[in-house]
């Protein structure tokens, strides 16, 4: 029996679907940075490093980005927000995104968007059926 519906991405592929949108094959070294920052005002500073060394090691996958927001509950960015604009033009203009990074809070039962919040958001606005590259501990 199949319990998560996602699918492994190679190291060396970048995806691109009918609405040319493009991930990285890994994410960017700055995004690591971005997550321990956003992760360590959460969690403890040596439990936020053992997230940022985790996630760095784990494989790429995808998940729908409606999936991802109902399990992260937060709420959805609307295209207004200069940082989900800026998303959005990379979209159109075929430019990969760097995959996001999660982590699951299973105490608490949701998944904490570590990097790449505005990313789903702008992958959302187009379709929430559109899979997001991601790394998930």
């Amino acid at each position: 029996m199949l319990l998560f519906n996602f699918q492994l991405i190679p190291k060396h592929y970048t995806m691109k679907n009918k609405l040319n949108l493009n991930w990285l094959s890994l994410p960017e070294e700055h995004d690591y940075m971005a997550a321990m920052s956003y992760l360590s005002l959460i969690y403890e500073l040596a439990q936020a490093k053992q997230f940022v060394e985790k996630l760095e090691k784990a494989i790429v996958v995808e998940f729908k980005s409606k999936d991802i927001f109902r399990a992260s509950s937060l709420s959805l960015l609307g295209i207004s927000n200069k940082r989900v604009k800026r998303d959005l033009k990379k979209i159109e203009k075929g430019i990969s995104l760097s995959p996001i990074l999660l982590v699951r809070d299973s105490i608490n039962g949701k998944v904490v968007i570590a990097d790449g919040y505005h990313r789903l958001c702008a992958v959302y606005a187009l379709d929430e059926d559109l899979m997001i590259a991601c790394k998930i501990v």
